[in-house]
């Protein structure tokens, strides 16, 4: 295992922060990308990744890696000490308000441009071609803040990888994952040794995550040269979201662990025999017909619906309580589907998103993503 640290930019003297990324196998062969807790406030992730870090040491020294994996556990100090008044709030920067996990670089145009003279009827070539243009675009790109040094760290240790595992959790939810169409057939497997009961397919959710800023760059570019050069799927990337924020613990943090090192197996980038594969508990679904249920009013927030439960077209979900005219107001859902995700606030504020369904019929369009 080879340790590397990050120095990140200093928002002021005196303050010193570092990314840390840990480097497990052979170099030059393909490369595998973890990273956890990109929001700060999503720790279910950082165990996973404390887990793996054991593991991936000891099939280091079984010689069992057959390339590179490239983990860092904790992706954002940054957030990670934005703590007020004993709540942390590490999922948007306090001083531009950003999310944490949006307006990450976006250099498919740029390196269009530069590799359009350079391509050839060789895949393997385009592959080498795209992402050297990629890491020296990310290279030379500027950091003007702390937070833009902190996105640029995470994509030049991910941008030249086969595979990026982004690892996340929601406030109350099962285990689900975001990845896209293109993308699916070679995650599936995951989601099957995970036991997600929802996979969210989106091209271009909106909002350049961190996962999406690497698979769409090789959309972009097949859909600009794909008639004329061979370019394959350079990078199948993932999001995936480990239950709820509570759901701190060792058995399902060695468990989603065990799913990882499986699907790795399952993949070539462990040496051995991989499991077999369970069933998949639900089929993938677009991410745009997943139904954002909000609260007309505010409230005491009391729910009806569990995550993981199936819902009919129009059922109870929770009741709106106005405790001073005794108000009750139902919040339904319009659509069947998998509540797979609610809030873990219990007095809404009017038009406050509540609950995620996942539903089979699209019934969004244009940006998919929360805030």
């Amino acid at each position: 295992m080879h340790h590397s640290t990050h120095d990140l930019l200093s928002p002021v003297p005196g303050i010193t922060r570092q990314l840390h990324s840990f480097h497990f196998g052979p170099r030059g062969g393909g490369k595998v990308y973890i990273q956890a807790s990109l929001h700060a406030d999503e720790l279910p992730g950082m165990l996973v990744a404390w887990h793996l870090k054991r593991r991936l040491a000891e099939l280091e020294q079984q010689g069992r890696l057959q390339r590179e994996i490239i983990l860092v556990p904790v992706a954002n100090p940054v957030g990670l000490e934005q703590v007020l008044l004993d709540a942390p709030l590490g999922r948007f920067e306090l001083q531009s308000g950003e999310n944490f996990n949006r307006n990450f670089v976006d250099l498919s145009d740029s390196i269009g441009d530069q590799i359009e003279e350079h391509l050839t009827q060789d895949p393997a070539h385009n592959i080498a071609l795209i992402r050297e243009y990629l890491r020296r675009g990310l290279d030379a790109h500027p950091a003007r803040t702390p937070l833009q040094a902190q996105r640029l760290i995470l994509q030049r240790l991910a941008c030249d990888a086969d595979m990026v595992l982004d690892l996340h959790c929601d406030f109350e939810a099962v285990e689900h994952l975001y990845t896209t169409p293109d993308a699916w057939p070679q995650i599936e497997p995951l989601a099957r040794y995970l036991g997600a009961q929802a996979s969210l397919l989106a091209t271009d959710s909106g909002g350049q995550s961190f996962d999406e800023c690497f698979s769409l760059v090789w959309w972009q570019l097949q859909q600009r040269f794909g008639k004329r050069f061979p370019i394959p799927l350079g990078c199948c990337s993932v999001t995936v979201e480990l239950r709820g924020q509570a759901d701190v613990c060792h058995d399902l943090a060695s468990k989603d662990c065990q799913a990882i090192i499986n699907f790795l197996t399952h993949a070539g980038v462990i040496e051995g025999a991989s499991p077999s594969l369970p069933a998949l508990l639900h089929p993938a679904t677009p991410l745009a017909a997943v139904e954002p249920v909000s609260t007309p009013l505010g409230g005491l927030l009391v729910y009806h619906a569990k995550p993981g439960q199936h819902l009919e077209a129009g059922q109870l979900i929770a009741e709106i309580i106005d405790p001073l005219s005794d108000r009750v107001t139902a919040v339904r859902n319009s659509q069947p589907g998998l509540l797979y995700a609610r809030s873990v606030r219990r007095m809404a504020t009017a038009g406050m998103v509540i609950a995620h369904v996942a539903g089979e019929q699209v019934c969004r369009s244009g940006y998919l993503l929360g805030n």
